[in-house]
């Protein structure tokens, strides 16, 4: 049986994650996420264009894997310690505009005839890409700034949110809202047990020892618990009725909430997992997700096409129009470049189109549509906030750390 698995497929996408850093990286001067291309090149050699490769078994395997490692990699950025107090009202407030803003925008487009799905579509317009926001903020050196924090708090909420919602409300073997919510809310007593379990398996001293042992040896043994801790919290969640993205994401939470006191887990650990993620698995997820857009259903009619910029307008309305909040406390400058960043999103959008076509509620045009207006919100958002936050100049050092609960006031070099 095995011999009949072919991986030429896997051999042709393995090829494209490899290439795609490399001429990035080589061409420095092109500031283009590599999540794009990566995308773009799966369309190129899918049915759409080239036809070079089908999404066999051996693609659908690793692109689940790759997208499951997305979101537990987006999960571990989830700071609980630094979502409390003002900066978690704000994030919370904000994210409830930006629903709001979105619901609104899907009953208008609804209205128009233009999608079947409002409420699908307006927890689309609600997420973002909190893997790609705090890269973002770190080359700018706002990491740690009133702005930062408040941009990386609104992300997380963003990002936690709109994964529930759709696991709530668009769960493939879901029968109702009301059993829905119970499922997670098993499921969610499920993972505080796991946990609590791995929490107090820590402090064993024998364990801990044994640990520290192994985890820089061939066993390399947090990395193999964690994908333990990632494969078993996703099938609970299939087991559940759940989506597999709410599983993952949990899987990364647990593990982030573990390391609290970063002295469980040793410093390389975050990176090794990082390796593995956008190293081998998470290529696959995107590269095949290119291969899978219905360009052709795009492009046939010019009507698709031209929803996307109304798509990519519409992303910045729900989620730009939330920083306004941040505007007493971080400027005009400083609001503005919140609202580019939080309005960046794709990957939450590849996972939630994809589950809303295969549900037969999202035509694969408009799917698409909305696709490429992440891709483009993924290239010309951070670009802008970029340019913002550089205009304004390097945050001063005597704000690196500030506290939103105790402090007030504008954010050095804001405006």
């Amino acid at each position: 049986m095995m011999a009949d698995i072919s991986l030429t497929g896997v051999l042709i996408v393995a090829a494209i994650a490899f290439a795609v850093p490399l001429v990035l990286g080589l061409a420095p001067t092109l500031h283009l996420p590599s999540v794009v291309l990566e995308i773009v090149a799966g369309i190129v050699i899918g049915p759409a264009i080239l036809g070079l490769v089908e999404v066999d078994l051996p693609l659908q395997v690793l692109a689940l894997l790759g997208l499951a490692f997305l979101l537990f990699l987006a999960g571990l950025e989830i700071d609980l310690d630094r979502l409390r107090g003002a900066r978690l009202r704000i994030a919370a407030i904000g994210f409830g505009v930006s629903l709001a803003v979105a619901l609104v925008i899907g009953l208008g487009l609804y209205a128009a005839g233009i999608i079947r799905a409002p409420l699908l579509v307006a927890i689309i317009l609600s997420s973002t890409s909190l893997g790609i926001v705090i890269p973002v903020l770190a080359d700018a050196g706002h990491s740690s700034t009133r702005l930062g924090q408040l941009i990386i708090a609104g992300s997380s909420i963003a990002d936690f949110g709109a994964i529930i919602l759709l696991s709530l409300f668009f769960s493939e073997d879901s029968s109702s809202v009301g059993s829905t919510l119970l499922l997670i809310a098993g499921f969610v007593v499920l993972v505080i047990a796991t946990g609590l379990a791995l929490a107090e398996a820590e402090h064993s001293i024998r364990l801990s020892s044994a640990l520290a042992r192994l985890q820089d040896s061939s066993a390399q043994i947090r990395v193999r618990g964690a994908f333990l801790l990632l494969i078993g919290l996703v099938v609970i969640a299939q087991g559940f009725g759940l989506e597999v993205i709410l599983g993952a994401f949990f899987a990364g939470a647990v593990l982030r909430l573990l390391d609290r006191d970063e002295m469980m887990m040793h410093t390389g650990f975050h990176t090794k997992l990082q390796a593995v993620g956008f190293g081998v698995f998470i290529p696959f997820f995107f590269v095949t997700s290119g291969m899978q857009l219905d360009v052709g259903a795009l492009l046939s009619g010019g009507a698709a096409l031209a929803l996307v910029p109304v798509f990519l307008l519409t992303l910045l309305l729900a989620r730009g129009l939330p920083a306004a909040l941040y505007r007493p406390m971080v400027g005009s400058r400083g609001s503005l470049a919140a609202a580019l960043l939080q309005a960046t999103s794709l990957p939450f959008i590849v996972a939630a189109t994809g589950i809303g076509t295969e549900l037969g509620i999202l035509s694969p045009a408009i799917g698409a549509a909305m696709v490429v207006a992440g891709l483009l919100s993924v290239v010309l958002f951070p670009l802008g906030a970029l340019t913002l936050l550089r205009d304004g100049g390097k945050p001063a050092v005597g704000v690196q750390r500030d506290s939103l609960d105790d402090a007030g006031g504008d954010e050095a070099g804001s405006t």
